[in-house]
């Protein structure tokens, strides 16, 4: 499969060697901001090490089975016992919230989301069915097999305000980046332009095996089996190339850094037609969209 926008090895912004010595179970791109790969996708923490209990954020809850891994990941960074003031989401796909009710209840934690994606958390709608006739690649094929359903943690939901603020979160902002989801976003912090992209777009291809094995990094448009509005990622990509961000994590690849992302994502935006979108495929001809309610079905 061919990459996308192809990038270098040292644009990556974490450093292995590094994270060997620091030996807690996450790869660290900034002094605060570290991630955990779990299988298919990555969990960002927010915080300084040695932060402590309600001194740092999780953001997304991984797969399903990831549960001890992320708690483990957690302790190591920021101490035994050591619990997030809130779960924050980019969107509710179910590699972002597999094990999202079992962390809220036992961490005790308000989670927040956008208000386009509460039908996917309080238990109310499922998302429309994955598209495998899209990518070529494994991961693409069997996407009739990723669950759909929707996750209950309306409890403890909180919808994200609609100044852009993001209350667990001082000094960042949140903002809307539809298309792979209805109610996706990613997080931006101007002080030292950092952003967590979710997967408004992601730096691997996601649809092939090979690919998320090796995690050869590349710029690439979001999972194309999950994405269902084409025209609203295309502008989600081109809103978040003119941030010209310093260092970059999304849900899928290894975080990015420095001027090869910014001309990787430079070249996405512009071209996101041609090197992103399928040539076909059920929502490229028929967009699901939150307005007319085609992105919510019956769970």
């Amino acid at each position: 499969m061919a990459q996308q926008i192809p990038i270098s090895r040292r644009a990556r912004a974490d450093d292995p060697r590094a994270d060997a010595e620091r030996d807690d179970g996450t790869h660290e791109f900034a002094p605060d901001l570290a991630y955990c790969r779990l299988v298919l996708a990555n969990v960002v923490f927010i915080g300084s090490p040695g932060a402590g209990d309600r001194n740092w954020v999780l953001v997304d809850a991984g797969i399903p089975g990831t549960k001890a891994a992320i708690r483990r990941a957690a302790e190591a960074r920021f101490g035994e016992g050591a619990r997030p003031s809130a779960i924050v989401l980019t969107h509710g796909h179910f590699d972002h919230v597999g094990v999202l009710e079992d962390l809220a209840e036992e961490w005790d934690v308000p989670v927040y989301a956008h208000g386009l994606e509460r039908p996917y958390l309080d238990g109310s709608a499922a998302y429309p069915a994955p598209d495998p006739s899209v990518g070529g690649g494994l991961m693409a094929r069997i996407a009739p097999l990723y669950p759909t359903k929707p996750v209950d943690v309306s409890a403890r939901l909180r919808l994200l305000p609609a100044d852009g603020s993001v209350p667990p979160m001082p000094g960042w902002r949140w903002l809307h980046t539809p298309g792979h989801a209805p109610g996706h976003v990613s997080f931006w912090r101007e002080a030292d332009r950092s952003l967590i992209a979710g997967d408004a777009f992601v730096t691997t291809a996601q649809e092939s095996a090979y690919a998320v094995a090796t995690q050869e990094p590349e710029v690439h448009g979001p999972p194309m089996y999950l994405t269902i509005d084409w025209p609203a990622a295309a502008a989600s990509v081109r809103s978040l190339a003119a941030l010209q961000p310093e260092r970059a994590v999304t849900g899928h690849g290894r975080p990015l850094q420095g001027p090869e992302l910014r001309r990787g994502l430079d070249a996405l935006a512009q071209d996101f037609e041609r090197v992103a979108v399928p040539d076909q495929g059920r929502y490229v001809e028929r967009p699901a969209r939150a307005e007319d309610g085609s992105a919510y079905r019956a769970p």
